[in-house]
């Protein structure tokens, strides 16, 4: 595959038809930056952790103990996931005692956002998405 400059088509006034994915084609340092924040929601208890989280809104925070209840799953699996998630970028936290708080970090979800409003075009996102 060739390393020459790629041409992003559909920019120019008269190309509403088919507009293109992003602004401009990513570059290697925001793909793997997206990949790896995609490859932390790829996973739905880590996707549902952080609808926990965030849902708690801006400022809200969420102890550790209240996220382990609704899983079936093992503490220490639980704080892996966590820990995914912080390493992705959503989520920071904060040990007090025993129990560690997460809140979700707005600029992470905001970007993403912005990222996935673009990629869709800017169109009105269809109802329900299927695969």
């Amino acid at each position: 595959m060739s390393k020459q400059e790629l041409e992003v088509i559909g920019q120019d006034a008269g190309a509403d038809c088919c507009p293109g994915v992003v602004a401009a084609p990513l570059d290697d340092e925001r793909a793997a930056e997206l990949a790896k924040v995609f490859k932390a929601l790829g996973d739905p208890v880590r996707l549902r952790l952080l609808s926990m989280i965030a849902s708690r809104g801006e400022g809200g925070e969420t102890c550790v103990c209240d996220l382990t209840p609704a899983f079936d799953l093992s503490q220490p699996t639980i704080s892996h996931h966590l820990k995914l998630l912080r390493q992705a970028g959503l989520v920071d936290c904060e040990r007090r005692g025993t129990w560690v708080y997460y809140w979700a970090l707005p600029a992470a979800l905001d970007a993403l956002t912005g990222f996935l409003a673009r990629a869709y075009g800017g169109r009105r996102a269809p109802a329900e998405v299927t695969a």
